[in-house]
């Protein structure tokens, strides 16, 4: 049965203008790993709707953890998954995980961990926007987009070590990198 693990205090608003109060849910799959997304409720009324999956982790603990770490521009990034992707209305009583479907990704090489957003994808949109939402995100996070796309040979462990603005820098380099291969 799908839990709600986090009920998010800040209105997130829609690009056209619509408020919606967000929580992340979570579940356990057949697996046994479990799966989170995010809900969002209209604040004009109207059914949920529901993002795709946006991780998967080993147990109920880290996907609390996962949860707890969200941040405003990240629940504004899975509003707009849930809007852009087919009409998901949010389980009540249900196994169904909402939107399973692969996510795309955009990085050269196939990512190893779930991160928080794909750097590639908000580059397209401008490396200052990427900035904005790299500089929002928790350290850990961080780490975690450097070793889902593989954007540095440093290890988990060293990483862990570096500031985020080092991070930040990390990734963007890598990003702008890459960009530069693919437009040659």
């Amino acid at each position: 049965m799908a839990e709600v693990l986090t009920t998010f205090q800040t209105l997130i608003t829609a690009p056209d203008g619509r408020f919606f109060s967000a929580r992340a849910c979570g579940m356990k799959a057949a697996d046994g790993l479990w799966h989170g997304w995010v809900e969002f409720i209209p604040g004009d009324g109207g059914p949920s709707i529901a993002s795709p999956r946006e991780t998967t982790q080993p147990n109920r603990v880290d996907t609390e953890y996962w949860a707890s770490g969200l941040t405003t521009v990240y629940l504004e990034g899975a509003l707009q998954r849930a809007l852009d992707g087919p009409a998901t209305v949010a389980p009540r009583h249900s196994r169904e995980v909402p939107g399973e479907r692969p996510m795309a990704r955009r990085a050269a090489s196939p990512a190893r961990r779930e991160s928080a957003l794909d750097p590639f994808s908000v580059y397209e949109k401008g490396e200052q926007l990427l900035r904005k939402q790299l500089r929002a995100l928790s350290s850990w996070h961080l780490v975690n987009i450097v070793l889902a796309y593989e954007l540095s040979e440093e290890s988990a462990e060293a990483l862990s070590q570096r500031s985020a603005d080092y991070l930040i820098e990390v990734i963007v380099r890598g990003v702008r990198a890459e960009q530069r291969v693919r437009n040659e």
